[in-house]
């Protein structure tokens, strides 16, 4: 019965794809269409019922949401309860995880071992991993729009105001000053994931200092809460699908289709160079640290699914860092090195600057020589370091560092109609890279784990 079951969703399937194929040549009427899709979404509910993974049906929800926007556009409507609703309420619950599981991890890595040389000795190689790779990424974005023109000829409306994008002009204090908190908990209610990081550290330096009677309290509470993370995650998992399809339904829904037209070339150029990044930067650095693809592919499927669909890091971490932790990171350079790379880390993010600042200067007719392009790329290197908390992170130190250049900031305010689009792909990398660091990191650090628990050193010796 299960057999028969799946054959007959694949024939559903194949209809819509069939007739959808078909209209192409032979106009057929919109009621066909719309009956065609919707027997399309049929077939992928019935195959979810029958594959109970997760990450299944995130993708399936992925699809229906596309499918409602495009058809019912209505459910988007800002003027009345939306789908967005669904999206929000998933996004909040998994954002309530955020802190405390940052918190109990760092601290129970830091404080958990008397070794705080190891702390600092990741700290460096994660650094210099990060830089090394989000330098690539700003040089895969120069070449993709060079190479590609998206902006040459481009027709931006300048009908947008400044009010529509709430930016804050960095300079190089409040960069350095965003990094530390001055309260705790607001950094937490507005989500500062490094003030977060910074906080946590510190407090695990000073436990680790105590003496055993005293430390062991404290750690065991560490310990407890983020099992208990954990488990939440679980639970707000299971909200995942609907979050996730209810957020794509919205986006579709909103902004349509017809807003990719004008802007189509430079949504192309940049997922093109985002798997140019993935292909010819990651892989090799998963080779070259002899890490398996396969298992490392099905680990980081769920919390990259979750990236693209929600277009939110946030929403992913907790994911990843399990992901990571099954994979045989050690809990404390998961800890240590994930939320880190959640601001120094973000290479879809940096990608996409470097592409986005010449599409600006492309699309206002302004000529970069290749010097101002290098120099544009440096100062995208440096403010988009410490501002992974802030709003709209890409768009804020996208203006900030175009307007520092005389370029017009016109171009930058149309790219938000596209933006929840393009910020699905460069957040997917984002996720990715980070949980290659961690794998990376524990590679130097000789304290990766494979399936059967033997831990692997760099050289190669067990």
């Amino acid at each position: 019965m299960k057999q028969k079951t799946f054959y007959l969703a694949l024939a559903m399937f194949t209809l819509a794809a069939v007739l959808t194929v078909a209209d192409r040549f032979v106009h057929l009427s919109p009621a066909v269409l719309l009956a065609a899709r919707w027997v399309m979404v049929a077939a992928l509910l019935i195959h979810g019922c029958f594959k109970r993974s997760l990450t299944t049906w995130i993708f399936i929800a992925m699809i229906v949401g596309a499918v409602a926007g495009h058809d019912f556009p209505q459910i988007a409507d800002d003027r009345h309860i939306n789908v967005r609703v669904l999206a929000m309420i998933f996004l909040r619950m998994i954002k309530t995880v955020i802190a405390p599981l940052i918190f109990a991890t760092l601290v129970v890595g830091i404080a958990g071992h008397s070794d705080l040389k190891s702390v600092g000795r990741m700290g460096v190689k994660s650094i210099v991993f990060f830089e090394i790779v989000t330098t690539l990424a700003l040089v895969i974005g120069l070449l993709a729009i060079n190479i590609s023109k998206a902006g040459v000829g481009a027709q931006i409306p300048t009908t947008t105001t400044s009010a529509d994008l709430a930016a804050q002009k960095l300079n190089a204090s409040d960069t350095i000053l965003h990094v530390f908190p001055e309260n705790i908990a607001k950094a937490i209610a507005d989500g500062q994931v490094l003030q977060v990081v910074v906080f946590s550290v510190i407090f695990g330096i000073a436990l680790a200092q105590l003496r055993e009677e005293r430390r062991r309290v404290m750690l065991n509470f560490c310990e407890s809460l983020a099992e208990v993370m954990f488990k939440f995650t679980n639970i707000v998992m299971l909200f995942a699908p609907i979050g996730v399809g209810a957020a794509i339904a919205y986006t579709v829904g909103h902004t349509g289709l017809g807003v990719l037209v004008n802007l189509a070339k430079l949504i192309i150029a940049l997922y093109v160079a985002l798997i140019v990044f993935i292909v010819f930067v990651l892989l090799p650095v998963l080779a070259l640290m002899k890490v398996p693809l396969k298992p490392f592919l099905k680990a980081i499927a769920e919390p990259a699914t979750i990236a693209f669909g929600t277009a939110s890091s946030e929403a992913a971490l907790p994911s990843a860092m399990e992901a990571m932790e099954a994979f045989g990171v050690p809990r404390k350079v998961v800890a240590f090195v994930m939320p880190t790379g959640y601001s120094f880390n973000l290479t879809g993010s940096t990608l996409y600057l470097s592409l986005a600042a010449i599409f600006v200067a492309q699309a206002s007719g302004i000529h970069l020589s290749i010097g101002r392009q290098l120099l544009l790329m440096l100062t995208l290197m440096l403010t988009s370091k410490g501002v992974a908390g802030v709003s709209r992170a890409a768009m804020v130190i996208l203006l900030a560092t175009v307007g520092s250049f005389g370029l017009p900031v016109e171009p930058v305010f149309v790219l938000l109609g596209i933006d929840q689009l393009m910020d699905m792909g460069r957040t997917t990398v984002n996720v990715i890279g980070n949980c290659i660091a961690t794998v990376v990191v524990a590679k130097w650090e000789g304290e990766m784990r494979g399936a059967e628990g033997v831990r692997y050193q760099v050289s190669g010796k067990n």
